[in-house]
């Protein structure tokens, strides 16, 4: 997996919670009786509520690009590391969702123009997120129990200094860790078994 396509898998994953909020602001329940067997009733519930099904599928996605996360790590091969020196930085989780999450539940979704505002300003701050490398913030993973960390460390090429590691796992320095890069300086890391 090349590590745009990781980058970009991160960035949906941090919209996790904005798609919660999207279904929870515009599902729209039938109004009459409604027929479980009957094909209208579907359709007429399915067309009626597009912003809701279009956040599941995205909150689908977001559950496939975690899981194939946890599966990439599996198979790091990268040599492990040792942290020489370590800061949290989990408060960045909650810049993202404060700044750029929350005010985009605002929006007028019953408004065309305010829709294609909102997707277009959705992959544009994806775009700058990726390209500034900020993707890590993700206010889904810190619910999933992640962390992360700026750390120096001791590779098997030399001392790197300010790495970020997103991880499930609390460090401390002289633990080795095992990794994936997501690209130069952000890696997705675990501790290496002794």
């Amino acid at each position: 997996m090349s590590d745009t396509r990781r980058k970009v898998d991160l960035y949906i994953l941090s919209l996790g919670l904005l798609f919660v909020f999207f279904i929870i602001i515009t599902v729209k329940f039938p109004s009459e009786a409604f027929s479980v067997k009957d094909i209208d009733t579907w359709k007429t519930l399915l067309m009626g509520n597009l912003i809701p099904v279009i956040s599941i599928l995205f909150l689908t996605y977001c559950f496939y690009a975690y899981k194939k996360f946890n599966f990439d790590l599996k198979g790091a091969t990268d040599i492990p590391f040792e942290i020489k020196k370590i800061e949290s930085l989990n408060y960045e989780h909650l810049t993202f969702l404060a700044t750029y999450v929350v005010p985009l539940i605002s929006f007028d979704f019953g408004s065309g123009r305010q829709m294609i505002v909102l997707t277009l300003l959705l992959v544009v701050m994806g775009i700058i997120y990726i390209k500034t490398d900020l993707f890590y913030a993700n206010p889904s993973l810190a619910l999933l129990g992640f962390h992360i960390y700026r750390i120096d460390g001791n590779f098997k090429n030399g001392d790197r200094d300010g790495i970020i590691l997103i991880t499930r796992e609390k460090l401390k320095e002289s633990q080795k860790v095992e990794y994936i890069k997501l690209d130069d300086r952000i890696y997705y890391a675990k501790g290496a078994k002794v």
